[in-house]
């Protein structure tokens, strides 16, 4: 099932376009996708014929297109790279400033650097938000589970 709040409808489709090219009656694949296009309001009209038709080429072209980035994203998936992007950047300024401020620094330092470059990202997205935000090159991932800002971010 699509939750818009956590789900990249680019992923999403993904999906059922894979589950549609293992067996093409899938039973629910073209459903679900007519789901998510549903919650989503006002969305591509490319993108909505194609999967009214259920034509699979149509709709792995628009993928293909998004993924090579021929197409821009969906409003969708912008708006919700926009927000992860933004709570990672906060989580990281909050970490550097509590590494900063700790007692020991002494009274007449002019403070200490942190050198934190990278952390966990914030469990209120999924991990495959953080990994298209690194395959878009805003995040690098440095293993472990620990993201940095890339050269876009």
């Amino acid at each position: 099932m699509f939750n818009p709040k956590t789900d990249l409808v680019s992923h999403f489709l993904a999906a059922r376009a894979a589950e549609l090219a293992a067996d093409a009656a899938h039973p629910g694949a073209w459903e679900g996708a007519k789901q998510a296009l549903d919650a989503l309001h006002g969305t591509d009209p490319d993108l909505a014929a194609a999967v009214e038709a259920r034509d699979l080429p149509a709709l792995r072209g628009i993928l293909d297109q998004w993924t090579s980035g021929k197409r821009p994203p969906h409003e969708h998936d912008r708006d919700l790279l926009k927000r992860a992007m933004r709570a990672f950047r906060k989580r990281l300024g909050v970490t550097v400033l509590d590494a900063e401020s700790t007692v020991g620094g002494g009274p007449m330092s002019g403070g200490r650097s942190s050198d934190i470059a990278g952390i966990t990202p914030p469990r209120d997205y999924p991990r495959e938000i953080w990994l298209e935000l690194a395959r878009q090159g805003r995040l690098r991932n440095a293993g472990q589970g620990v993201f940095e800002l890339g050269r876009g971010g």
